[in-house]
Order: C-alpha cells, then sequence, then structure tokens
C-alpha cells in the first residue's frame, strides 16, 4: 500500500470509530466484557479508536486527528442519540489531549511503549467523562476499562504481527 493510501486509511478507520461507537450504545446497550462485567457496546469500538489514533497521529500528524475528531462527533451527532454524541466528544477531545501528553515524550522510546502508555491515560479520561456526561454515574467504569483494555492489547498485538511480517518479508 502506498503512503498516501495508508495516510488515508489510517485516519478513515479512526473516524469510523467514532459514530460507530455512537450507533452501537444508541441502538444495542450494554455488552459483557468478561468476568462478570457489562460496559456500553460502543466500548469496543472506542478500544480500537485508541490505537487507530495512535497510528492516525504517526501518518498525518496532530491536526489531522483533531479534524478526525470533528468529522467523528459531525456524523456521531448525526446518526446516534445527541447526548452519546456530545458525552463522546467530550470524552475524545479530553482523553487525546491526555494522550497527547504521555504518547508525544515517550514516542522516542517506540512505537508499542508510547500507544501502551498513552492508550492506558486515554481509557481512563475517555471512561470517567463519557460515562459521567452519557449516563451520569460510573456504573459501568470497571466494563468500559476492561473492553477498551481488551480491544487494545488485540491491536497492539495485530500490529507486532504485521510489523515484524513486514521486517521479515523485507530482509528476505
Amino acid at each position: 500500500m502506498n503512503p498516501k493510501n495508508l495516510k488515508l486509511s489510517a485516519l478513515t478507520a479512526y473516524v469510523a470509530t467514532i459514530p460507530a461507537a455512537n450507533l452501537l450504545v444508541t441502538h444495542v446497550g450494554a455488552v459483557p466484557v468478561g468476568f462478570g462485567e457489562v460496559a456500553p457496546a460502543g466500548v469496543y469500538m472506542v478500544g480500537l479508536a485508541l490505537v487507530l489514533r495512535d497510528l492516525a497521529r504517526e501518518a498525518t500528524g496532530r491536526g489531522a486527528v483533531w479534524v478526525a475528531i470533528g468529522v467523528g462527533a459531525v456524523l456521531s451527532w448525526w446518526l446516534a442519540d445527541p447526548t452519546f454524541a456530545v458525552a463522546s466528544t467530550a470524552a475524545f477531545v479530553v482523553a487525546e489531549s491526555m494522550d497527547f501528553a504521555v504518547y508525544e515524550p515517550l514516542r522516542q522510546r517506540g512505537l508499542l511503549i508510547a500507544m501502551a502508555a498513552s492508550n492506558a491515560v486515554g481509557m481512563l479520561a475517555d471512561s470517567l467523562i463519557f460515562l459521567r456526561l452519557a449516563f451520569r454515574n460510573f456504573d459501568y467504569l470497571a466494563g468500559q476499562l476492561l473492553g477498551k483494555a481488551w480491544m487494545t492489547v488485540a491491536a497492539v498485538l495485530v500490529i507486532t504481527v504485521i510489523r515484524r511480517h513486514r521486517t521479515q518479508a523485507v530482509t528476505a
């Protein structure tokens, strides 16, 4: 895949997770995430979004990620429950701001280290803000954190496998 298509793919995938998460919360409700916990159905999309955000930032830069959040917010407002769209937008904006503060200094130590640390911060910030604004409580907090952690771990594993495959293909 050429670099221009890779940039567009990373950004498009990130944007798509935002309204997808809100549509799932609006139309599906709560889902099991393991260990007896449940969370709003969008939790898996948001967990994926945390990783895709970092990939989009690597490919396109900060400015494009901020635009992506705006586009995702507008699509969410248009497609999903406005309460969830507002809560989601606030959560994404604060989590993204906190993520930048963690990700940027750690990036020089490696992409996966920066992603893991920034996603941990992003998970907590996003969960606290979204739950407070959308549901006025933190009843789903454990489930939110667990569901996002599953998706983050899965996405990081996939990225690791892809990077190893590419490295082996280049050296072969």
